[in-house]
């Protein structure tokens, strides 16, 4: 792969059209030519320019797969899938990060039908809700993952409603027409392959549901293959990198940054099934020579926790998105390993990167500038003075959500735009930082106040322990704030000290602290604010000791 070279890393601020008062901002220019085909066209592209023979990707067993072995893998097990389908069907995907999810993705691609990549850590009502969304019959599982996840409960539910498809079972039955398919797409994959729009649905992927029912993502060829070359616009990728991925492929980041990045780029990629073996992870980084990891904040915590000093010294930079990075993480890296996160910011619907810093141009507390080709305005939101309400348009914004109470029916971006629900200010050099979402403002007395702020606070006075704030009604103030944590001896006599020292106000010190085993988090990572708000809720509505006093005002 030649050597890409950064986009210029000051983005213009462009005037807002007539008629409309806010400032648009935008980052450098991008050539849309390079996106107008499928992910599977993309992919022979990828093994015509970087040789059939080079190693494509790398599963956790050591197992590796050449281009060749993927493309072939795809032509015969997409033609034996594709029986009893019609062209753009969505046929499901309940798989671990590994080459069998890759080959399945691109499997289902390549005669035109539409991977849904199933979260197999959201339960079978919300598994059951994405395929109704998607109109999905069939799913495409795994036994032996159904064994080492024990997932058999899942399993026998989803049957009731949906034809259950193992790749055991296909491998071994593949038909010589299924061979015969695979052959002449090795030689002619023009023949076979299937022609789809570059503006047609490429994937459905589901929302983590965070605050609500999860919703259907559709992301066109074109979205996915726009935030590729973004990310190969924006930061500098070398021809000897290795992508470590441990994020799951049901999540965009997993699947775009840690599967479609690479494979476009000519970098193998490096599978692990699960984020939460960090003993794992760390020695097979090292194995493998990995110089780039893609994780969150909780998990680069946990590999950091778990790495001896040679452990990922390959690494040149870790790559975090999903959440805010601590201070203390960011430090934590550096000092013990000199290893440089570079943080983001990215959601399903942009498929999902929209800025990210570089490793020279890295602004720690901010998630970097926008990536080339988008634009973002602020609107703002009553009660809050600082920033706005993030809103944005590009090549990789969704074509729209698709919900189980209307299956199929696209509920597309306004004129483009689409609503993050976060609160942003951009500086003047173009960096974003978030503030925290609109849902996570509590209104106390006529004032917001962060929650984000709230857990901040907390994880400064005890970085080693997890913490997640929620807001409850409250008769006098309007709402309260309560913190749930897993330091034991967690006191809002420190808090309220906390506060006092760092000039924060003393709104944001949570009415009561309770003292949880673990808090919610999801399959991603990320907290599950949805039952951090049920717990709040339920610990509440609970007869115990009356709670703490509040700090005089």
């Amino acid at each position: 792969m030649a050597e890409q070279t950064a986009a210029d890393p000051a983005p213009e601020i462009n005037p807002e059209p007539a008629g409309l008062a806010e400032t648009i901002y935008s980052g450098a220019n991008f050539n849309e030519g390079r996106i107008r085909k499928s992910v599977f066209q993309a992919l022979l592209q990828s093994k015509g320019r970087y040789g059939g023979k080079k190693i494509a990707a790398i599963d956790a067993d050591g197992r590796e797969l050449s281009y060749d072995d993927l493309v072939k893998a795809s032509f015969a097990l997409g033609h034996a899938l594709k029986a009893g389908t019609e062209p753009g069907e969505a046929v499901a995907i309940l798989l671990p990060t590994g080459v069998g999810a890759i080959i399945s993705f691109f499997a289902i691609s390549a005669y035109g039908r539409v991977p849904a990549m199933l979260n197999f850590t959201a339960g079978d009502r919300a598994l059951k809700s994405a395929c109704k969304a998607s109109k999905c019959k069939r799913i495409v599982t795994a036994r032996r993952f159904i064994e080492l996840g024990e997932l058999h409960d899942l399993e026998a539910e989803l049957a009731r409603d949906h034809e259950m498809i193992y790749l055991e079972d296909v491998r071994e039955n593949l038909s010589t027409m299924d061979k015969v398919a695979a052959a002449v797409g090795m030689v002619a994959p023009w023949a076979v392959r299937a022609w789809p729009s570059p503006d047609d649905a490429a994937v459905y992927l589901f929302t983590s549901g965070t605050e609500g029912e999860p919703k259907g993502v559709v992301l066109s060829h074109a979205n996915l293959l726009a935030n590729v070359e973004q990310v190969r616009d924006h930061i500098q990728l070398y021809p000897d990198d290795v992508v470590f991925n441990p994020m799951p492929t049901f999540h965009c980041f997993g699947l775009t940054g840690g599967v479609l990045l690479p494979l476009n780029l000519g970098i193998p990629a490096v599978c692990h099934p699960t984020p939460l073996q960090a003993k794992t992870i760390v020695k097979r980084v090292a194995e493998t020579g990995s110089t780039i990891l893609f994780a969150t904040d909780t998990f680069i915590n946990q590999y950091a926790r778990a790495a001896d000093q040679e452990d990922l010294k390959s690494l040149r930079m870790a790559v975090c998105g999903a959440e805010r990075v601590k201070d203390e993480t960011r430090t934590a890296l550096k000092r013990n390993f000199s290893l440089e996160i570079v943080e983001g910011y990215g959601l399903t619907e942009a498929a999902p990167v929209l800025s990210v810093n570089q490793p020279e141009n890295n602004k720690p507390g901010t998630v970097g500038q926008l990536l080339p080709g988008c634009q973002a305005k602020l609107i703002s939101v009553n009660g809050i003075d600082e920033g706005g309400q993030l809103h944005i348009r590009g090549p990789n914004i969704m074509k729209g959500y698709i919900r189980p109470s209307a299956p199929l029916v696209l509920e597309e971006p306004n004129e483009g735009w689409h609503d993050t629900g976060d609160i942003v200010t951009i500086d003047k050099d173009g960096f974003l930082r978030i503030r925290g979402r609109v849902k996570r403002f509590a209104k106390l007395g006529g004032e917001m106040v962060s929650l984000a702020v709230v857990e901040n606070c907390a994880t400064s006075l005890w970085p080693d322990s997890m913490h997640a704030a929620a807001a409850l009604p409250d008769k006098r103030k309007g709402e309260q704030i309560i913190l749930l944590t897993t330091q034991k001896d967690a006191d809002r006599a420190s808090l309220v000290s906390f506060a006092k020292n760092h000039g924060v106000t003393e709104l944001a010190i949570p009415k009561k602290i309770i003292v949880v085993d673990e808090v919610p988090v999801l399959g991603t990572g990320k907290t599950d604010y949805g039952r951090v708000q049920r717990t709040a809720e339920e610990a509440m509505a609970t007869p115990a000791a009356p709670a703490e006093p509040e700090p005089a005002q």
